[in-house]
């Protein structure tokens, strides 16, 4: 089975250790790599390597016993003691929050291992047992010490269902079924991943069947391809994935974005339902929020209605009646005409931007690393809850925070301590409404992605997973017999 990939593929997203605070890099995680806990058909927490687990009545430990007969494409036993490794090099998305909550891990023997919390967290499962994180996404010790990280990055060796046969960094990753998984063996023996970011070209690769499953339809491909008839398009709402533009500018003093009546204009400049006509052909849900409304914890927020005229008047009085220069706008990949369409709105307004384009796994470094400036689309399709989405972008272990509220950080450290889940709810909820008053974010819509599948795929795994965009399990994945 052939995909083509909207992204150009990183070598970093073969090793769980570096998992982004995205959902991209499990489309590779779910092939190569398992976990002790992971979102499957049956569930958000559905035990994996872990077979069952336990949680201490003081809610400060989490013991759990792993599977007979795990074991990684290389042979060895999946151990405690390779989830006590892969748990300590991890340095991915949530990585700072989840060092500072838990003690200590413990080897109990090789069958079991044991998270000691500092204080009891609520979330604790919902980082490393959902794709909030790839924390709990388990690698061999033994190999890696050996080859060292850039060598894992080079030939990793994983547990999941298929293993690498080979991988060119933005062309192509090929891998073969494992035999040897433990849930089942993988009736398609071979997965191909091309790289196709351009949209018009991953639509005429499917229709001429060079590839059998694309994603990140937009509305005219989409439009296009139900008129092929050995072609169907899948759409699911209901998704984790959030569109919104980041205003990193918005925490210097000096930049018109430090005022809110600026941010104010941008979000009422945005014909947000055109957009989503022109994208996804109106299926998606416009929101005022970065956190999804089918989050646990999340507070629904409508998005201000399309009002050009407010926003100039809202700049003027912000001292730009001609508007301003916003510096770049960085579309995200490569969601290019999306992103020319929303910077057409700004500049309608006054708000003045230059597109700058960039290959997905650049800009989400550059954008990690704090590098962009000007305005940035986002976009997270990421599981977890309300708390998961925000720690990325509005706290002081966020590795996207700009810049971060007091105000809002002290909600977040009061509300990751709270056992009582009414009183949790209410936290949040006043944080994505301060969030949502200050207009820290601008946000679009809430995605219902589309996929496009070729006839010969019966079953392409797109949508098994409650809230996951892509294919998975691999291992379920069927081709129709000749």
């Amino acid at each position: 089975m052939t995909w083509g990939v909207h992204v150009s593929l990183a070598a970093r997203w073969l090793d769980p250790a570096e998992t982004e605070g995205t959902i991209i890099p499990f489309m590779v995680l779910y092939a190569l790599h398992d976990a002790l806990v992971k979102p499957m058909p049956g569930g958000l927490n559905t035990p994996s390597l872990a077979e069952s687990w336990t949680l201490s009545k003081d809610g400060r430990a989490y013991e759990f016993v792993l599977r007979k007969g795990a074991r990684f494409h290389n042979g060895e036993p999946v151990t405690a003691e390779d989830v006590k490794f892969s748990f300590d090099r991890y340095r991915g998305a949530g990585a700072k929050l989840l060092k500072e909550k838990i003690r200590e891990v413990q080897v109990v023997d090789p069958g079991r291992v044991r998270f000691l919390l500092k204080d009891p967290w609520p979330d604790f499962l919902t980082y490393y047992g959902t794709t909030a994180s790839g924390v709990g996404w388990i690698v061999p010790r033994k190999y890696v010490e050996r080859v060292g990280d850039d060598g894992f990055k080079k030939a990793p060796v994983g547990a999941g269902p298929y293993r690498l046969v080979s991988f060119n960094p933005g062309v192509e990753l090929v891998a073969e079924a494992f035999e040897g998984y433990w849930r089942k063996e993988p009736q398609v023996k071979r997965l191909v991943f091309k790289v196709m970011p351009d949209d018009t070209t991953r639509s005429a690769a499917l229709k001429k069947g060079d590839v059998d499953v694309i994603f990140q339809v937009n509305g005219p491909v989409a439009q296009d391809l139900r008129r092929t008839p050995h072609v169907r398009i899948v759409s699911r709402a209901g998704g984790n994935g959030v569109f919104w533009l980041d205003l990193p500018d918005q925490w210097d003093p000096k930049s018109p974005w430090h005022d809110k009546r600026v941010r104010q204009a941008a979000s009422l400049a945005l014909d947000r339902q055109a957009v989503n006509q022109a994208e996804s052909l109106g299926t998606s849900r416009l929101t005022g929020s970065i956190v999804p409304r089918s989050f646990e914890f999340a507070l629904p927020l409508d998005a201000p209605p399309y009002d050009p005229a407010k926003a100039r008047q809202l700049l003027a009085e912000a001292g730009y009646p001609s508007g301003f220069d916003a510096g770049e706008f960085y579309p995200y990949p490569p969601l290019y005409a999306m992103g020319e369409a929303l910077a057409g709105y700004l500049g309608a307004v006054g708000i003045r931007t230059r597109i700058r384009t960039m290959e997905r796994a650049a800009f989400l470094t550059a954008w990690r690393e704090k590098r962009l400036k000007g305005v940035l689309m986002g976009l997270n399709g990421s599981g977890g809850n309300a708390a998961t989405r925000l720690e990325a972008y509005v706290t002081t272990t966020g590795i996207f925070a700009y810049g971060v509220l007091p105000e809002v950080e002290d909600l977040f450290q009061r509300q990751a301590r709270e056992i009582d889940r009414t009183k949790r709810q209410a936290l949040l909820h006043q944080i994505q409404r301060v969030l949502h008053e200050r207009v820290m974010h601008v946000p679009i819509y809430e995605l219902s992605p589309m996929a496009g599948i070729s006839a010969r795929v019966e079953q392409a795994g797109v949508g098994l997973i409650p809230g996951y965009p892509y294919s998975a399990p691999y291992e379920d994945l069927r081709l129709k017999k000749p």
